[in-house]
């Protein structure tokens, strides 16, 4: 018999004494309140096992919440695949999500510009946790034009944002979203270690993966030219040397001096393919090949989670990596 069916065959008794019995009718009541009090104590909680909302502002933490938290939670990607985080802007619904979750997922390393549109909606009820500052920094040139680089600007250098192109990082990242679910939801910290563990084995065979494809070029072939700076975690981790066409953000323009510049990079370090990226126009890095006799080495996914083959972090990465050791052997 279940908890729920012993608990209604005792009220069933108890009210079948009350009807028998000769007792004194406020000791029954006080009797009966009692075995309420009781049973209710006995009960499982109604939302021990009820899903709590997950916002997230980026792809990659939506799929580690999404691999960690299981089904104890609702993950709302609000940042979706394919789209271009430096110039995603939050919509009223994507607020209005932000705003009923427990908690709130971010970038960080000043990614987010609409910081206070978050905070507003939300009133700050929310947990909010910006991943991104709790892992190691690389340092960037600031691209000017931006307000939010600006203002943390420090001797016109910024934290690289793009931590999410190191795999290391990522486990790092899964370990703060399983701590911050643990500490949520503590009745349920098995499954989410447990979860935790399995996704981060999965990205150690990745990493390793990575370390054998990229041994097959050798080190005075790994130049790596992009449409924007975005992956020098991935260059100090499998020891690249980057060349980017453009700064930190989609949304900054190259000068014709810094064109001409890695014009020249280009041909006197003999790099033979060059990378668009999946969000941004190749009309820039088409005009480069034509100076240079470099070839279009393919498209990468440089912001996070895309669509295809890049629709999960594992694919994305191995995408990456493939098509960049292939096209410069």
């Amino acid at each position: 018999m279940t908890t729920g069916s012993k608990r209604e065959h005792f009220y069933c008794k108890l009210v079948a004494a009350i009807e028998q019995s000769s007792m004194n009718p406020m000791t029954i009541v006080k009797g009966f309140l009692l075995a309420v009090l009781f049973g209710a104590a006995s009960a499982p909680l109604a939302n021990a096992s009820e899903k709590f909302m997950v916002a997230s502002f980026s792809t990659v933490l939506t799929e580690i919440a999404q691999q960690v938290g299981a089904n104890h939670v609702n993950v709302a990607g609000l940042v979706k695949p394919g789209q271009d985080p430096h110039e995603y802007q939050p919509t009223p619904s994507d607020l209005k999500q932000a705003a009923d979750a427990k908690l709130i997922l971010l970038s960080g390393k000043h990614l987010e510009h609409y910081l206070d549109k978050i905070q507003q909606a939300t009133g700050a009820k929310a947990e909010s946790l910006a991943v991104g500052d709790a892992l190691p920094s690389l340092k960037m040139k600031a691209d000017p034009d931006e307000s939010k680089a600006a203002a943390a600007e420090q001797n016109g250098m910024i934290d690289d944002p793009h931590w999410w192109n190191s795999v290391a990082n990522v486990e790092k990242a899964t370990m703060i979203v399983r701590d911050a679910l643990t500490k949520l939801d503590p009745a349920d910290r098995a499954d989410y270690e447990k979860n935790a563990k399995t996704y981060l084995a999965k990205l150690d065979a990745l990493d390793a993966w990575a370390k054998r494809k990229v041994a097959e070029l050798p080190r005075d072939k790994r130049k790596l030219v992009t449409s924007h700076d975005a992956f020098q975690y991935l260059a100090k981790d499998y020891g690249f040397t980057v060349y980017a066409i453009e700064g930190v953000s989609t949304e900054t323009e190259p000068s014709n001096r810094h064109v001409a510049a890695l014009i020249d990079d280009i041909t006197n370090q003999h790099v033979k393919a060059i990378f668009l990226e999946n969000t941004l126009n190749p009309k820039v890095s088409t005009e480069i090949t034509r100076e240079t006799g470099a070839k279009i080495g393919g498209s990468l996914y440089a912001d996070g989670l895309g669509e295809g083959d890049g629709s999960t972090y594992e694919g994305m990465f191995r995408h990456n990596i493939s098509t960049i050791v292939d096209s410069l052997k």
